[in-house]
């Protein structure tokens, strides 16, 4: 079923951005024609909205569409922060205060975090992140960090995406774009790094330590 959906995205002329399974509803049980349903959230670029929906409309085994806002322009950018709780949780303060300033003014900026212990839980969720949608930047927040997740940082910049890590142990510190001491600092300077609202520019600050 996805296949031809995303077929018919094709056709319409869009591009499948992301697809995900909202919810499942399991089938009564008391009605014999009842089967288990599937909301799906799709996202799309480059497809004309009217167009889009005369594509899916009436397609076998779609009960209903419906039209909402671009996930880019609720949620918008993402700064992802990844770590250990403590350290974690003071570069979301940071980082959640300065993207109050900037979504003020327009932007649209949200904070994912997700504190983590070892690794490889650590390096998997790295490489995690260049498949997130509209993750602009990752903050590593710790105290020792190395090993494979020094090179899934530096696979991950290699797709474009930048991170800024703490000055912590170990030889992560040597395969990011930015060190900074000050979680809540660094927290802050990653949100200014993605705001087309301010004038801080991470490429001027690449391989400096603050």
């Amino acid at each position: 079923m996805i296949s031809v959906i995303a077929g018919r995205v094709t056709e319409a002329g869009g591009r499948v951005r992301t697809l995900s399974t909202v919810r499942r509803v399991a089938a009564s049980g008391i009605d014999p024609d009842d089967r288990p349903v599937a909301e799906l959230e799709l996202e799309v670029e480059d497809a004309d909205e009217h167009a889009l929906i005369a594509a899916l409309d009436g397609l076998p085994g779609v009960l209903a569409l419906r039209l909402t806002r671009p996930l880019g322009k609720v949620f918008g950018k993402r700064v992802i922060v990844v770590g250990g709780g403590a350290q974690v949780a003071q570069v979301a303060l940071g980082a959640v205060s300065e993207a109050d300033r900037h979504n003020l003014r327009g932007e649209r900026i949200s904070v994912d975090t997700i504190p983590l212990v070892g690794e490889d839980a650590i390096a998997a969720a790295v490489r995690a992140v260049a498949d997130l949608p509209r993750a602009r930047l990752l903050v590593l927040a710790g105290s020792i960090m190395g090993g494979e997740i020094s090179r899934a940082a530096e696979e991950l910049r290699a797709v474009g995406i930048p991170i800024i890590a703490l000055n912590m142990v170990g030889s992560i510190t040597k395969h990011v774009d930015l060190v900074v001491s000050d979680p809540v600092q660094a927290g802050t300077m990653a949100v200014m790094a993605v705001a087309d609202t301010a004038t801080f520019d991470l490429a001027r600050q690449r391989g400096r330590r603050y």
